[in-house]
């Protein structure tokens, strides 16, 4: 049971103890009124007990008001404490495009590859507290100008994916570079200490294989200028396989996006081991 389990269950037995001395009291100021009050007794024995049921009702509901107020701060006493220690772990912030975001996915905040990436942090006892900016239909120039605002806080880990757009519309590689470079600087800037990763996109092959070459050789140019970390191609074993993608065949189910997760995994973890 984890440090913030076991202080809410302490916290509820005290509160049941709690509840049970202050029924007592809550009794004495109402529910025994009917018991001293003749006239409430005179109505009980008439048939009219609305008095009666009244002032049990009203003691009843004392110890139970209490104890369910007193639980309500227990929890969220504990819900701050496990705040305050997420707080504590290393930030990683993923920007990203639909892919990133988990469009399509039934529950994208539990499904797509970044949500992935945390839980496999968590089964492996790295510490890790992941923010998700994916956003559909993203472009390199696109992030580019979102930068200023997904950096507004501070973050040890920033996971770069983007230029898939670029390559399906079929943009010029150098742009999408330059665009990347950019990105990074903006965010060594923004965060000098934070180890930053790019993740190794693919173009379509029906533009061409030059084109294609040209597309795939940016990321790793990219980061050896930037010095940033490349990381695997994320949808290897994943795009073209019909049962691990969407309907249009370009976005991954939450199967699909799991192993697009594993792919990269490795590096972060190695990366975050390292800090």
């Amino acid at each position: 049971m984890s440090t913030g389990g076991k202080l809410l269950r302490e916290a509820r037995i005290i509160v049941r103890a709690l509840a049970l001395s202050v029924a007592p009291l809550v009794m004495a100021c109402g529910g025994k009124a009917a018991d001293s009050d003749p006239d409430n007794s005179a109505r009980a024995r008439s048939g009219g007990g609305a008095a009666a049921l009244e002032s049990t009702t009203v003691g009843g509901a004392g110890a139970t008001a209490a104890e369910t107020a007193a639980e309500t701060a227990a929890e969220t006493a504990a819900e701050t404490a496990a705040t305050a220690r997420r707080g504590d772990l290393p930030r990683a912030l993923f920007i990203g495009t639909s892919l990133t975001a988990g469009l399509g996915l039934a529950d994208p905040p539990t499904q797509s590859w970044p949500a992935v990436i945390q839980r496999l942090a968590d089964s492996a006892g790295v510490p890790l507290h992941v923010a998700n900016a994916g956003l559909s239909g993203e472009t390199s120039a696109g992030a580019l100008r979102r930068a200023d605002w997904v950096l507004r806080e501070p973050y040890d880990l920033i996971v770069i994916e983007t230029g898939a757009n670029d390559g399906l519309r079929g943009l010029e590689p150098d742009s999408t570079a330059a665009n990347i470079t950019k990105l990074i600087e903006k965010v060594r800037l923004a965060n000098p200490d934070a180890t930053v990763m790019l993740v190794q996109m693919e173009a379509p092959t029906n533009l061409g294989q030059r084109w294609t070459k040209r597309f795939h050789d940016l990321f790793p140019r990219v980061a050896l200028a930037t010095g940033a970390t490349l990381l695997p191609f994320i949808l290897e074993g994943v795009g073209g396989i019909p049962s691990l993608n969407q309907g249009d065949g370009i976005h991954p189910t939450a199967e699909g996006a799991e192993l697009a997760a594993r792919n990269v995994w490795p590096g972060i973890r190695f990366a975050l081991r390292q800090r």
